[in-house]
């Protein structure tokens, strides 16, 4: 985190970090992700810990993720402007629009600083609402669960395949390069751990995915 200075981050686009309740699954776990992380070996570190509960598993790195990408575009918010960039796009060929299925049903096309602030918006409710990513040890996820933390993986790879295809020049002249490629592999090997983006959605980063596989 200290890579990107806490006294310059914008309030608005920061987001605290949720924490695991002391002595909980959640706080076990996330003790073996950062154990697992610093020992260097990123394919070890996304694998389901022996015994461990996959729902469990994929809550704690849904946070984690959430932080990460939230901490990385935060860097970026001065040069993705909507006048710099006035729809949310990965290269030409591919645009997202916002909608939420809730406030905003039909597809709307925003800038990509909008589209990065009703996405982390929309993530943070979902990540605060109980009945999705219960808080209480040994709490039921609900039966859609996994399909919620499919939608908030899909949606978070738009910020990356958005911050590769319009920002990368930038991110190399704050020497940030290593940080983002580290973060994005850690990202990719999670999701394809677990299946949890169809390949079609990571065409805009198609030949860096490939090898980082």
């Amino acid at each position: 985190m200290s890579l990107f200075g806490l006294g310059s981050r914008n309030q608005r686009t920061f987001r605290p970090k949720k924490n695991a309740p002391s002595g909980s699954k959640g706080a076990q776990l996330q003790a073996h992700i950062d154990a697992t992380l610093g020992s260097g070996n990123l394919r070890e570190a996304v694998r389901l810990p022996p015994g461990e509960d996959i729902n469990e598993w994929l809550a704690v790195n849904t946070v984690d993720f959430f932080n990460q990408v939230n901490i990385l575009y935060d860097t970026l918010t001065e040069f993705c402007t909507p006048s710099n960039c006035p729809t949310m796009t990965a290269g030409s060929k591919y645009e997202y629009r916002w909608a939420d299925g809730v406030n905003i049903k039909k597809p709307i096309e925003v800038s990509a600083p909008k589209y990065v602030e009703y996405l982390m918006d929309w993530i943070e409710s979902q990540l605060d609402e109980e009945k999705i990513f219960p808080q209480r040890l040994g709490a039921p996820f609900p039966p859609n669960f996994q399909d919620v933390v499919k939608t908030i993986f899909k949606r978070l790879f738009r910020v990356y395949a958005h911050i590769y295809h319009s920002h990368f020049q930038k991110i190399v002249s704050l020497k940030e390069e290593a940080h983002l490629n580290t973060c994005f592999k850690h990202f990719v090997l999670f999701t394809c751990e677990f299946r949890l983006i169809d390949k079609g959605e990571l065409a805009p980063l198609h030949d860096l995915v490939e090898s980082i596989l």
